[in-house]
């Protein structure tokens, strides 16, 4: 007896090793234990599981039924008998035997995944969260994905791509493998693939929460608000008490205009973390975009006080522009940069902040030794060519040509709601935006992400070693084609539109580089060129510490061929669309205000109100850098303040070249 039931178990173990590559043949070896041995349930449920291989789905639905009635206490039996109800679409009888399978092996992680699915297709989103989580939690990481993982950690993005690429061409379906593929594009800031591949991620696994997560966070990069909200309201009901989601979904909120909402949110986490420095943080962000400076101030103190090292909330004191450091604050500051063990994100806020507090102080040759110290470490930290403007500036002349526009003339959508304001940051774009945010027919709401996003989806990255298809694919685009991306852009927008006005502003500054493409698509709309000298600008830039997106801000070198690029496709669409840009001065503006703000009004299409004149007593949210800037009446103290470190401004000289005179001698109003 005992050496048949050895021989049986060896066929089985033949027989289980053939179910993957030939089920038939698995299939036969069943059949004939079970006629030496009827009845053997192992063999009559690797039979049932060769047959559904096989595509004899009802045969091994009988049999795996006809199992779990034998058998009502095998966890596996069960799993089977509900995946068995699944392919016969008896969802209701699927469910039950799955949560019957779980509740006898809580570790019965594949089961634990169907459940999810089988939720997701009932609408129940909650119970698909909890059985994905269940599921990720038991189910074992690949060897290839913790190779990834490591690559991807030490910014081998390379490596890690290829890593999973190869995953993905044995398992297409790999959604944790799917996951890490969208964080290497993110790292690339070709989002357009980030999202698809998570979107691909949730449609596979709809309760997959990281993904979710990681989506919302992509779309917060590109500062896409509107789609984050669906995202952030299912991952909080999962997880009600999770602190970094509500967070952001707070920012979603104020990202939308909805400062009231945002601020709300963010005091009912004050109440539950009360001594969590991030969350007053937040709290003074949100202090700050509504013009509430002193409690603003008071927030960012708090956050010092929790966390003495948090280097953002010292820089977001910094960043206020009003405030002026003490000598404690001085030396406290001092005494964290010595720190051996301070993490470079905090050491480069406290170098900016150190910086700002030194110029105050009139000690500019200290001050810029910070303010280059924070660079530095910023621009070591970031993967960015300055050749790639370059590039998509040749590019853009290459293609706008006037045949070219002639060719598209009455293309797009006709509208003429929109007012762009762009150029370079720090050149008074916000001052712009707040003087026609003041009139009664504008409407101010921020730097939106949609043009660049249509850029991205139309190949302006250039990626594993292939060239850009951005803006020649805009030269396939049809008639049709370009009135309906005009009118995406404008439903895009309309969510920021919380006032309803006849006109609105999108004051997103690199949309200099697609003039032509706003042109085609929205030929009605207004656009304006900010722009500030050359020196007074980029040097601005480099003492600014932008949380994100401006690569180029972080060297001298770089930001003088960056305003080169810039000027340089700006002076092309004065020639083939002349008349079509209105360019403001900085220093035009602080010398004939009322001159020019007439001018400015006349081109957008408005009649002149006073208002617009006393441009710092509009109340309305702004949540650039130059939020206090603004809100006081106009002064000329900052153009000229680069001076003060003209000694140490020669690379930056150097790279801007003959710009410098160009702009001393450019023509008045």
């Amino acid at each position: 007896m005992a050496g048949a039931a050895a021989n049986v178990d060896l066929q089985l173990m033949q027989a289980a090793g053939l179910l993957d590559r030939d089920p038939a043949a698995a299939a036969r070896v069943a059949a004939r234990i079970l006629a030496d041995s009827p009845g053997h349930p192992a063999a009559t449920l690797l039979l049932a599981t060769a047959r559904r291989s096989c595509g004899e789905d009802s045969q091994a639905a009988a049999a795996f039924i006809d199992l779990a009635d034998a058998h009502p206490n095998s966890a596996p039996l069960q799993f089977e008998v509900g995946r068995t109800y699944l392919a016969q679409g008896r969802t209701d009888l699927a469910v039950a035997a799955l949560q019957r399978a779980v509740e006898l092996e809580p570790n019965l992680a594949e089961a634990w995944r169907a459940l999810s699915m089988l939720f997701a297709a009932r609408g129940e989103t909650l119970a698909c969260d909890a059985a994905y989580a269940r599921y990720f939690s038991l189910a074992r990481p690949e060897q290839r994905l913790a190779e990834a993982a490591n690559a991807f950690a030490n910014r081998r993005y390379g490596v890690a791509e290829n890593l999973l690429l190869s995953e993905l061409g044995r398992q297409p379906e790999n959604v944790e493998a799917l996951r890490m593929l969208a964080n290497v594009a993110a790292e690339r800031e070709d989002y357009v693939e980030a999202e698809r591949l998570l979107c691909e991620c949730l449609r596979l696994a709809p309760g997959y929460t990281d993904a979710r997560h990681d989506l919302a966070r992509f779309l917060h990069s590109q500062q896409k608000a509107a789609p984050m909200i669906p995202l952030l309201d299912r991952l909080v009901v999962h997880q009600p008490h999770n602190l970094h989601y509500r967070s952001l979904l707070s920012s979603a909120h104020s990202l939308l205009g909805h400062s009231d909402r945002a601020t709300e949110m963010v005091m009912e986490l004050i109440k539950e973390f009360p001594d969590n420095e991030l969350v007053w943080l937040s709290y003074g962000h949100q202090l700050r975009i509504a013009g509430r400076l002193p409690e603003a101030i008071a927030a960012y103190r708090k956050s010092v006080e929790l966390r003495p090292g948090f280097g953002e909330a010292w820089f977001s004191l910094a960043n206020l522009k009003t405030v002026r450091f003490t000598a404690d604050d001085i030396a406290a500051m001092r005494a964290q940069l010595r720190r051996a063990d301070i993490p470079d994100a905090d050491r480069l806020q406290f170098e900016f902040a150190l910086g700002k507090a030194l110029e105050d102080a009139g000690e500019y040759a200290g001050s810029f030794e910070h303010y280059a110290r924070g660079n530095a470490l910023r621009r070591a930290a970031v993967v960015y060519d300055i050749g790639s403007t370059t590039r998509l500036v040749q590019r853009t002349e290459a293609l706008y040509t006037p045949q070219f526009l002639r060719s598209r003339a009455g293309s797009g959508s006709p509208s003429p709601d929109p007012i762009f304001i762009l150029g370079m940051p720090r050149a008074g774009s916000t001052l712009v935006e707040q003087i026609l945010a003041s009139h009664s027919q504008v409407e101010g709401t921020r730097e939106l992400p949609d043009v660049p996003g249509f850029a991205l989806e139309l190949g302006v990255l250039e990626a594993h070693g292939k060239p850009a298809t951005y803006p020649k694919a805009v030269e396939q685009l049809t008639h049709a084609q370009l009135l309906a991306l005009g009118e995406r852009y404008l439903a895009q927008t309309r969510p920021h539109r919380i006032q309803g006005k006849p006109h609105f502003i999108d004051k997103m500054p690199s949309n200099f580089l697609h003039v032509g493409l706003i042109h085609l698509i929205l030929p009605n709309a207004r656009i304006i060129d900010a722009r500030r000298s050359p020196l007074g600008c980029c040097f601005a830039n480099f003492k600014q510490h932008f949380q994100s997106g401006v690569w180029f801000s972080y060297s001298l070198e770089d930001l003088g061929r960056y305003y080169r690029d810039y000027v340089r496709v700006m002076a092309h669409f004065d020639a083939v669309l002349p008349g079509r840009v209105h360019r403001v001065y900085y220093e035009d503006l602080v010398a004939d205000f009322e001159s020019e703000v007439r001018r400015l009004l006349k081109h957008c299409g408005l009649s002149f109100e006073e208002r617009c004149l006393r441009f710092h007593e509009t109340k309305r949210s702004i949540q650039t850098a130059s939020s206090e800037q603004v809100r006081r009446p106009l002064y000329g103290d900052g153009v000229e303040q680069w001076r003060h470190y003209e000694p140490w401004l020669g690379p930056l000289k150097e790279a801007l070249g003959d710009v410098i005179d160009q702009y001393a001698q450019r023509p008045r109003s």
